[in-house]
């Protein structure tokens, strides 16, 4: 199934990815899809190459298969298709995934790689694909369907806008939005938040992240996630490696008072890490680090140098989900960063992403004065 397929009335030629150049004319294809958008960010080169390698930990539970569909011999869009283990474990062994999907405004080139992504995916026993998966639930996910205005903030994707277009004309149905929250550091506490945190603060204490175990801390931030995301849609657990991965970044990027652990009765029961947006810097280099871009980046955690962040992670344990004291850790953990936030020169954060039917957590930040400022949809598709 690695062979190509060609369209003669469209003038479409779709090649699978197999070794290190048709893998760079892969990752540099986005700098041709957005060269007339100012928003988009570029990744760092560096980081695609090593994401789409060996090492990466994903590959220890997923396979896949990456494509570039050519025109003319000019690269017009890419595709990848990838079985997920995990997720098969969870959901069905008849289930698979679309990713990293990026294309000029054209049906042809489109319709090309869906086609040969859903015959990929039905090989290996697939009948339900879902996407995009950049490359799992867990990474980048979901096509922007909201927000264009605005860059994206650190590890989170960006879109043309017909990009839904060119999904729902191959038969792709809307199957779940996620939605992304902005809040300005200096937001105004509400009464019952400090009422909550006042009612539970001599329950819980909150700590920040003890480096000296950092392994330790690492697997209980693992453990707090999985437990307490395990019933929503689409889970599927953090691996220890997988972990261990972001655990290295947060640990050369992130300053300790950014990872905050709320413990109930002395056991962790609550996290939330907080980013710097690297996307700042990463939209002045162009996909690369040299000469000086990793020194920008290596003085993040002691200096700043950013106007914005991140929440990726939260989460608090299944047991207090839907109670007061769940509320009140909620709120401590989002609030525990802000002064160091303001010390830093931070505005303001994104909390990102929120499935659109998590009514508690919008909620909880539609309290915070946080609002809605950008909308991802997963589309779906029976083979």
């Amino acid at each position: 199934m690695n062979e190509s397929v060609a369209s003669a009335s469209s003038g479409i030629t779709v090649l699978p990815v197999t070794n290190r150049r048709e893998m760079g004319a892969f990752i540099d294809l986005p700098w041709q899809i957005y060269a007339d958008d100012p928003m988009w960010v570029p990744p760092l080169r560096l980081e695609r190459r090593l994401h789409f390698s060996r090492f990466n930990p994903f590959f220890k539970h997923g396979e896949w298969q990456a494509w570039v569909a050519y025109r003319n011999n000019q690269p017009v869009g890419r595709i990848s298709a990838q079985i997920d283990q995990l997720h098969r474990e969870r959901y069905g062994a008849d289930t698979g995934h679309f990713g990293l999907f990026e294309c000029i405004d054209d049906a042809a080139p489109s319709a090309s790689l869906m086609r040969i992504a859903e015959e990929w995916l039905a090989a290996r026993g697939t009948r339900r694909i879902t996407g995009p998966f950049n490359l799992s639930i867990n990474q980048e996910c979901g096509i922007l369907v909201d927000g264009f205005d605005t860059p994206p903030v650190v590890m989170m994707p960006h879109s043309r806008k017909w990009y839904g277009r060119l999904l729902e004309e191959q038969g792709y149905q809307p199957l779940k939005d996620m939605l992304a929250y902005w809040a300005e550091v200096d937001f105004k506490v509400p009464r019952l938040m400090s009422s909550l945190i006042s009612k539970f603060s001599g329950q819980v204490r909150l700590r920040t992240l003890r480096r000296d175990k950092f392994s330790q801390e690492m697997e209980v931030l693992r453990d707090i996630f999985n437990d307490a995301w395990s019933e929503n849609w689409g889970f599927v657990p953090i691996t220890k490696a997988e972990f261990d991965e972001l655990g290295a970044s947060l640990r050369l990027l992130v300053p300790d008072d950014c990872i905050q652990i709320a413990e109930v009765d002395g056991i962790p029961a609550a996290f939330m890490v907080a980013l710097p947006n690297l996307n700042e810097i990463f939209a002045e280099l162009d996909g690369s680090l040299f000469p000086f871009g990793w020194l920008r980046l290596t003085r993040i955690r002691s200096r700043g140098g950013v106007r914005t962040g991140r929440i990726p992670l939260m989460g608090v344990r299944k047991q207090f989900h839907n109670t007061p004291l769940g509320m009140a850790l909620a709120f401590m953990v989002i609030d525990a960063p802000r002064e160091l936030g303001r010390s830093l020169g931070v505005k303001a954060v994104e909390l990102s992403w929120i499935l659109e039917d998590n009514k508690p957590m919008r909620a909880i930040l539609a309290g915070l004065g946080c609002r809605e400022y950008k909308r991802y949809r997963i589309y779906g598709k029976a083979l």
